[in-house]
C-alpha cells in the first residue's frame, strides 16, 4: 500500500490538542500525519502501523471527501470511541499480535492508564 508519513504535521497537531493526546497519528488520504512522535517510532509500532493503515483502505474505498463525511458522520452520531470506522483501525492494529508469543504479547500490552479517556460518549 502506498502512503506517506507527514511529520510535525499542523493537522495532527490540532488533533493531538482535541484528543488531549501526547502524540497522535491520523490519515487523510494517502497521507499519515504525525504529531508528537517522530517517523522511526512510529513505524516501530507494528499495531499503531496497521490501524493507520487501515483508514488508509476506509479513504480508498469510499473516496476522500465521502469518507470524510462518513467518518464525521459516525462519529456525531456513537462518539469517537466507538466510531465504526475507529473499532475497524483498533481490529487491524490489533491483529498483529496473533503471532506473538505469551511473553511479547504481555509485554506489548498498552497500559490504559496512560491513555486519555474518551470525552465524547453517546448518552442514551
Amino acid at each position: 500500500m502506498e502512503y506517506k508519513i507527514v511529520e510535525r504535521s499542523f493537522f495532527a497537531r490540532i488533533a493531538r490538542m482535541v484528543l488531549k493526546s501526547k502524540n497522535v497519528a491520523m490519515v487523510l488520504g494517502r497521507q499519515i500525519h504525525l504529531s508528537g512522535v517522530s517517523r522511526d517510532v512510529f513505524l516501530k509500532d507494528e499495531g499503531w502501523l496497521a490501524h493507520e493503515l487501515c483508514h488508509i483502505r476506509q479513504f480508498q474505498e469510499h473516496g476522500f471527501f465521502r469518507f470524510l463525511w462518513l467518518y464525521l458522520q459516525e462519529s456525531k452520531r456513537v462518539g469517537y470511541y466507538h466510531n465504526k470506522y475507529e473499532v475497524e483501525a483498533r481490529l487491524a492494529g490489533m491483529k498483529h499480535r496473533q503471532h506473538l508469543d505469551p511473553a511479547s504479547k504481555a509485554a506489548s500490552t498498552i497500559d490504559p492508564s496512560g491513555l486519555p479517556l474518551p470525552v465524547d460518549s453517546k448518552k442514551e
